[in-house]
């Protein structure tokens, strides 16, 4: 069961809405669901597991010369590993990995990058396939939560040390929850406005597209039966209890992508969770708040 009330969904403004491709693969779903309902299934998941703004705009958000950035084989796909080029840290400074949203890219979390720097942290700025620099055409949630994995077991086979936390917004907080409650190798675990139903934002994408409820439900069978996972597992009530690590919530009463009531839904699931509340900072001005990078840099250092 979903853990948020099942509403119209407050992103109608935010991912999709004001994209120029939205309109033309509106009418191409409407036309497919109902000449050929097999293909407008196909159609529909590739869509929806196509990331907007697609990868190749958010290119010129890279972090830029001051970050090492290296290509690494994931499945299908490659993940994009920036880390600092400078060499004022520590050799041995405590890890970070960072890690950024649905349509995001690397460049998003630099703000917080910088505040843990300037405490003596050393990020890592992860981007998933089909992000970013990252190249590939698809990506999903499934795939995040695996990547997170990855790169923290990675992280400790080469070190022998586990990541000392790892921060992540919106999916990809989501991801990192999913990760975590599978033992993922990291102290500390900070969750950006994160959004606490999948299964919602597959009904709020079949509303902006368009879908037919049956077009919506077959879609959402297609994608479980390929990552081998239903969507519900990925809600709070699901991985809650099983996250061990000691974990933050960050979330704003104005976001209009996730609501405030998602992050509550992550506090009250997992143990011991703190909950700072922001307002006025939206869903992603939240990614450069002086307050909030304080208070996750606040917390990250402690561990």
């Amino acid at each position: 069961m979903s853990t948020t009330t099942t509403v119209p969904h407050a992103a109608a403004s935010g991912f999709y809405g004001a994209h120029p491709l939205v309109r033309a693969l509106r009418l191409g779903l409407g036309a497919s669901q109902r000449l050929w309902p097999a293909l407008g299934v196909r159609i529909a998941a590739r869509v929806f597991g196509t990331p907007l703004p697609p990868a190749w705009l958010q290119r010129r958000h890279t972090p830029g010369p001051a970050w090492q950035h290296r290509l690494q084989a994931f499945e299908q796909g490659r993940l994009g590993v920036y880390r600092p080029a400078t060499d004022a840290l520590p050799a041995n400074a405590p890890v970070v990995l960072l890690v950024h949203g649905w349509g995001g890219h690397a460049g998003q979390m630099l703000p917080l990058a910088a505040a843990l720097m300037a405490r003596g942290l050393r990020p890592v700025l992860l981007e998933m396939p089909a992000h970013g620099r990252s190249g590939g055409g698809t990506s999903n949630l499934a795939q995040f939560a695996r990547a997170i994995g990855y790169v923290a077991a990675r992280h400790r086979h080469d070190t022998g040390a586990a990541f000392h936390a790892v921060v992540a917004h919106s999916l990809g907080a989501n991801a990192l929850a999913q990760a975590a409650s599978q033992g993922l190798h990291a102290r500390r675990i900070v969750l950006l406005a994160p959004p606490a139903s999948p299964v919602d934002y597959t009904r709020y994408f079949a509303q902006v597209f368009g879908l037919r409820e049956r077009t919506c439900a077959a879609m959402q069978r297609l994608i479980e039966s390929r990552e081998g996972i239903v969507m519900p597992q990925f809600e709070p009530a699901a991985v809650g209890a099983r996250i061990a690590q000691p974990t933050l919530v960050v979330h704003d009463r104005d976001d209009r992508v996730n609501a405030f009531a998602d992050g509550e839904a992550f506090r009250d699931a997992i143990p011991g969770a703190r909950l700072v509340a922001t307002e006025g900072c939206g869903h992603r001005r939240i990614l450069k708040e002086p307050a909030v990078l304080e208070a996750v840099a606040g917390f990250v250092a402690d561990a």
